[in-house]
């Protein structure tokens, strides 16, 4: 892992994160000045499931995908996340080791904050860590909602809030509907349904044929998002 200064930053992208709520812009800037770059090939970590959770992350430059093993030594894909997206939260909790492994997808750049470094912050602005506990609070919902969804509910429903739910957090209007900008195969699909790649393949061909959505290797757009809120819900 490289690490080193950036010269200039886009301090208002850095505003519109949630755990930067409601700080002044001035504080904002402080924080970020207080960050150390680490840049990370793609396939590389920067953090794996079990290590010491010393510092918490936010991508500035690539995609990043946080996977878990569970108990049977299988890998479940949780999220994929693009820039200026935290990675690495739990260190506010002082958690003593990460729970998720987190893998460069291509060549990453990202601001990082030791604990230390970030209690300092909390003493200074509380509340900077109430809003990484209302942070932390949405990821456990969200979690426990798709844990939920594993288990009552069928692959096609699950699929189309997986989709829905990625649109929300990285949707990006385009002429023929919302672009998830993120490069998602038919693979990580399966992984966050808890499915097969054959399986997804084949209901995202037939939603195309439907006029639902549009799709290639890696992008896919949402052209009608109340047919999908209606498969959905079942």
């Amino acid at each position: 892992m490289k690490s080193d200064k950036l010269s200039s930053l886009d301090y208002a992208q850095f505003g519109k994160v949630p755990l930067f709520k409601t700080l002044s812009m001035d504080a904002v800037i402080e924080v970020c000045r207080a960050g150390e770059v680490r840049k990370v090939d793609r396939g590389s970590f920067y953090f794996i499931q079990g290590d010491i959770a010393d510092q918490m992350y936010l991508l500035l430059v690539g995609r990043i995908k946080l996977t878990q093993l569970n108990g049977d030594g299988q890998q479940i894909l949780l999220r994929v996340i693009g820039p200026y997206s935290l990675f690495g939260l739990i260190v506010m909790a002082q958690v003593e080791q990460y729970p998720v492994s987190a893998e460069a997808l291509e060549d990453c750049t990202a601001l990082a904050w030791t604990q230390s470094c970030l209690m300092q912050f909390v003493s200074r602005y509380p509340v900077f860590a109430l809003n990484a506990l209302q942070m932390m609070a949405l990821y456990t919902q969200e979690f426990q909602e798709r844990l939920r969804q594993m288990a009552t509910e069928r692959v096609e429903n699950r699929l189309a809030h997986t989709l829905l739910r990625l649109a929300s957090q990285s949707g990006k209007k385009v002429a023929t509907g919302v672009l998830i900008d993120l490069r998602l195969t038919r693979k990580d699909l399966g992984e966050m349904t808890g499915t097969t790649l054959y399986t997804v393949s084949r209901l995202l061909r037939q939603w195309e044929n439907q006029g639902l959505i549009t799709a290639d290797r890696e992008h896919i757009i949402i052209c009608n998002p109340h047919g999908l809120v209606r498969i959905a819900e079942g």
